[in-house]
C-alpha cells in the first residue's frame, strides 16, 4: 500500500511539472496577413476590422489560424480554455476589450520572473492583432 501510494504521488507531481514546464515554452509562431489591409506600424487602441463585413470575414479566418498556431495551446481550440489560462470567449466584446487584449498580446504576461505568456511584439504586426481580435470576438460568449 505504501508502495503505491507513493507511486502514485510521483506521477501526481510528474505531471504538475510537465503542465507547469508546457505552460510557457511556447514560440510565437508569424501570421501571414497578405490579404488584409495594411494598417501601419502605430500600435492601434480598436478593432479596425470590426465595421467592414468582407474585410471581417477575411479577419476572421486569419485570426482563426493565427490563434490555432499560437494561442490554442494554453488558452484552448476555439477559446475554450482547459484551465491553464483564461478563457478568451469571455473578453469583453467590442472596442471595451479591445485596448486590455492588445496591451496583453503586445507585452505578454510576467508575473514573479515567471512568464505566462509571451510577448508577441515584434512578431504579430497590427494586421495579426486585430485579425485574431476579430475571430475572438466570433466566438465571444455572454457571462
Amino acid at each position: 500500500m505504501k508502495l503505491s501510494s507513493r507511486l502514485l504521488t510521483g506521477a501526481g507531481l510528474l505531471l504538475c511539472v510537465t503542465v507547469a514546464a508546457a505552460h510557457g515554452d511556447m514560440v510565437p509562431q508569424a501570421v501571414d496577413t497578405a490579404a488584409l489591409p495594411k494598417l501601419g506600424a502605430k500600435p492601434l487602441s480598436a478593432n479596425p476590422y470590426r465595421d467592414d463585413a468582407k474585410i471581417k470575414a477575411i479577419a476572421t479566418g486569419v485570426g482563426a489560424s493565427a490563434y490555432t498556431q499560437n494561442c490554442a495551446r494554453c488558452h484552448g481550440l476555439g477559446a475554450v480554455s482547459g484551465g491553464i489560462a483564461p478563457d478568451l470567449r469571455h473578453l469583453p466584446p467590442g472596442k471595451d476589450g479591445d485596448d486590455y487584449y492588445a496591451m496583453r498580446v503586445r507585452n505578454g504576461v510576467v508575473r514573479n520572473g515567471v512568464t505566462y505568456m509571451p510577448s508577441f511584439k515584434g512578431v504579430f504586426d497590427e494586421e495579426a492583432i486585430w485579425a485574431v481580435r476579430t475571430y475572438l470576438d466570433q466566438v465571444h460568449v455572454d457571462d
